[in-house]
C-alpha cells in the first residue's frame, strides 16, 4: 500500500517543496491551505499516514487543527509533524503536549524531513538521504 501525506501550509511554495520531498520518499500527497481545509480532508478520505502542519495560518492555525484532530481521531492518528518557524522552547513543548509527534524548523530539506519520518516509523533509515 502506498503511503499518504497531507501537507498543511498557507504558503503554496512551501506546500510544493514539501510535496516534492514526500513524493521522493514514495508518498502520495494531498494539500490544504489551512487547518479547516485539513480537517475536511481528513474526514473526506482515509486518514493520511502523516500530516506536515504549519503553525501560523489564517482561518484555523496549526495548533487549533492539532487539538481538533486529536479530539476527533485519537492521540496517535494521524501522526502530525509540526513544520514551523516557531523556535521558542515553550512553543515546541506546547505542540508536543497538544499531540504532535515531531517538530521541524523551517526551512527544512529532504534529509531533515526523512530523518523525522524515520523517527516516527514511516521510513527506513536506508530511505533517508545522507
Amino acid at each position: 500500500m502506498r503511503r499518504s501525506a497531507l501537507v498543511v501550509d498557507d504558503s503554496r511554495v512551501v506546500r510544493k517543496a514539501a510535496r516534492r520531498m514526500l513524493e521522493g520518499f514514495g508518498f502520495s500527497v494531498r494539500e490544504a491551505e489551512d487547518g479547516e481545509q485539513a480537517l475536511i480532508a481528513c474526514r473526506a478520505e482515509a486518514l493520511p499516514n502523516v500530516v506536515l502542519l504549519d503553525w501560523n495560518m489564517p482561518v484555523m492555525d496549526g495548533i487549533t487543527f492539532l487539538r481538533a484532530a486529536r479530539a476527533e481521531f485519537g492521540a496517535d492518528r494521524p501522526p502530525i509533524v509540526l513544520c514551523t518557524t516557531e523556535s521558542e522552547f515553550s512553543r515546541i513543548v506546547e505542540a508536543l503536549q497538544a499531540g504532535a509527534q515531531e517538530y521541524i524548523m523551517k526551512p527544512f530539506d529532504a534529509t531533515i524531513l526523512g530523518g523525522k519520518l524515520a523517527q516516527i516509523g514511516l521510513l527506513d533509515a536506508a530511505e533517508v538521504p545522507a
